[in-house]
């Protein structure tokens, strides 16, 4: 594709997401000569995308769906809804931190209101009841597993020397689990989503104003990581 235009909001805001994206689609076609069918729709470069030419994504942390194992289940009913699940970075990334990607994966033959509401009141909605009963059901049935993950991961973070990104983003996203579930208290939500990012290396060189090699990231992490939390 020779132009995509992305738009991200927090929270569940696709309506305000596909209003400004809606915007700019509108000014650059003013300007563009975009290749369209009349049968087919807007042409792009992947099939998948012909159509409306819309993508929409959601960005969920299921760690309860991913401990007990229900995450396939979760993935095979996606794919029946022409939906696809990836990691946090797309298509071919892991689900590190427990942060999955859902995104529709056709567009020909269904308009975008339709996408944004199927979005907003279907797939959304039921993936949410799917990750809640998951973590009722551990509560029932494995409460020692979820308080040793948490406990665990709170540890870990608050003594670790040295550590690698994937391992902090694993061990806030089971501290995150913790605090949600009111299981764990000393931390706030905001330091948590605030760690998540800056711990990661790009993040962390601009914050301590230096290129760092791998193992400088580490050790740097950890420090960040304990005072941050020795302060929450």
């Amino acid at each position: 594709d020779h132009l995509r235009v992305q738009v991200l909001r927090s929270g569940m805001q696709l309506g305000e997401a596909f209003e400004q994206i809606n915007r700019i689609d509108n000014e650059l076609e003013k300007r563009l000569d975009f290749a369209f069918s009349q049968k087919y729709g807007y042409l792009t470069a992947c099939p998948t995308n012909v159509g409306t030419g819309i993508r929409v994504s959601v960005m969920m942390h299921l760690p309860a769906l991913k401990l007990t194992g229900e995450i396939d289940k979760v993935k095979r009913a996606a794919k029946d809804m022409h939906l696809a699940v990836r990691g946090m970075f797309g298509e071919g990334s892991d689900a590190i931190g427990d942060l999955f990607q859902i995104s529709n994966q056709t567009t020909l033959g269904r308009g975008e209101q339709e996408i944004l509401a199927d979005f907003q009141h279907t797939v959304v909605p039921q993936i949410i009841a799917y990750e809640q009963q998951a973590r009722q059901a551990l509560v029932r049935q494995r409460p020692a597993l979820l308080d040793d993950g948490i406990w665990r991961a709170w540890a870990v973070l608050n003594n670790a020397r040295l550590m690698r990104t994937d391992e902090v983003l694993s061990l806030i996203s089971q501290v995150r689990l913790g605090v949600t579930m009111g299981r764990l208290e000393m931390v706030s939500m905001r330091t948590l989503n605030e760690l998540f990012l800056m711990t990661q290396p790009a993040h962390l060189q601009k914050l301590m104003g230096s290129d760092l090699d791998p193992a400088q990231r580490r050790e740097a992490r950890a420090t960040l990581i304990r005072k941050r939390l020795g302060q929450a």
